[in-house]
């Protein structure tokens, strides 16, 4: 009886995931989309095992810069904090922020390393 049960909730589980995982192509990801052309560079975060591959990035104020996150290991995602920007991981977002300093975490719970995934923008 617990191993029935206990397969049941791993199954659950897995469909939790895999329909967390999916979605269809919305209008503000065409609109993302549409505005990444009018980004003047690129900045890629890739996102490993707990650790993003820099603690800050650098970006210039008042432009638009398409951001990029690059899962090399793991499902991980970016939210800037305070500033209403989520990325998930493998895709983009141009956005164009003030000058200051923006940090962002892992918005994937990715294990158990997931709390230590910040990172800061620099935008200068």
């Amino acid at each position: 009886m617990q191993k029935n049960i206990i397969y049941f909730l791993v199954i659950a589980a897995l469909a939790l995931t895999l329909s967390a995982c999916g979605g269809k192509n919305t209008d503000s990801d065409k609109n993302s989309q549409a505005t990444e052309e009018a980004a003047s560079q690129e900045v890629v975060i890739k996102a490993s095992s707990w650790e993003f591959d820099q603690t800050e990035y650098a970006l210039p104020k008042d432009t638009p810069v398409k951001l990029t996150v690059e899962n090399i290991s793991g499902a991980h995602g970016i939210e800037i904090i305070g500033q209403d920007i989520q990325i998930r991981g493998g895709k983009s977002k141009v956005v164009n922020l003030p000058a200051g300093t923006y940090e962002f975490k892992c918005n994937i719970m990715c294990g158990t390393g997931h709390s230590k995934m910040v990172a800061k923008l620099v935008v200068s």
